[in-house]
């Protein structure tokens, strides 16, 4: 994997398998919104020197780059290139889209086997498409639950909200010819693991080689504080299934020592997860 030293992190598996770290610029959300039922008076301190004036916060674009002997993988898009400059305002999009990143860290998109995503928000699959309409990552496989798909092009008034349908439905015909029910592995050593909670088909994925394990529990752990299960944002559709899958989740990553990426962190967004009493804590690494 051609990758210079523009990449924000990078390890070596064994094996063969690698992972980088690109960040595909960032946008940013409303702090209360972060941090749902969690009163201000327990998270106001952990922000208090990022916090805006306008009472959001920077969330980094965090995608992954996986090369194995099978073929190479890209974890998430970001936001892309095809939002117009209104919204872009809006959301306080910043930064390079996934494409360029990726070119940045001497990386050809075009060489790109799999593109699995968590799930099927704008700042997650936003990426898929260029500018001009024409897919991004042309020859790769796109990889997403099919129950997401469902989930993400249905009726439902509170989930539409979640979802850019238009978008969706640009590449619903070939996004949908790969997409996957439950967990499975896409590529020898790169397991997706459908969890739900934060949306119906949310999934995070599992990268495994010889000397460890990397995790990316996609919007499960956008944030250090997310590490406490309870803890969970207003924007998970299904949140008493994010706080059960989260305590089983980070309990195997802790147990197993796996290097954790955090989806959102725009500092220090690489670490492990370390059991303390009946939640956990994330220990950042670099």
């Amino acid at each position: 994997m051609a990758i210079t030293d523009t990449v924000d992190w990078r390890t070596e598996l064994g094996g063969g398998v690698r992972v980088a770290l690109v960040q595909a610029g960032s946008f940013t959300s409303d702090a209360g919104t972060v941090f749902g039922p969690v009163p201000r008076i327990l998270w106001d301190r952990l922000v208090a020197d990022e916090i805006h004036e306008d009472w959001t916060l920077t969330q980094a674009l965090n995608c992954l780059l996986v090369e194995t002997p099978s073929g190479r993988v890209l974890v998430e898009t970001g936001v892309g290139e095809r939002m117009e400059e209104r919204r872009r305002v809006q959301r306080g999009v910043q930064g390079h889209p996934i494409v360029p990143a990726l070119r940045d860290a001497g990386f050809d998109p075009g060489t790109v086997d799999v593109v699995a995503v968590s799930h099927l928000h704008f700042d997650h699959a936003g990426g898929l498409l260029l500018a001009d309409g024409s897919r991004a990552f042309p020859r790769a496989r796109f990889v997403a639950q099919r129950g997401e798909w469902e989930f993400a092009l249905g009726s439902n008034p509170r989930l539409q909200a979640s979802y850019e349908q238009e978008e969706l439905r640009l590449i619903e015909g070939w996004g949908l010819e790969d997409a996957v029910d439950g967990s499975t592995e896409v590529l020898p050593g790169v397991e997706v693991v459908r969890t739900g909670g934060h949306s119906g088909g949310h999934q995070a994925i599992v990268v495994r080689g010889p000397t460890g394990s990397v995790g990316f529990f996609g919007d499960l752990c956008m944030r250090p504080w997310s590490a406490n299960p309870r803890w969970v944002p207003s924007f998970d559709d299904f949140p008493l299934t994010s706080v059960e899958v989260k305590a089983s989740l980070f309990r195997r990553a802790a147990e197993e020592r796996w290097t954790v990426v955090l989806s959102h962190e725009p500092r220090r967004p690489v670490g492990r997860l370390a059991a303390d009493r009946d939640r956990f804590r994330f220990e950042p690494l670099v």
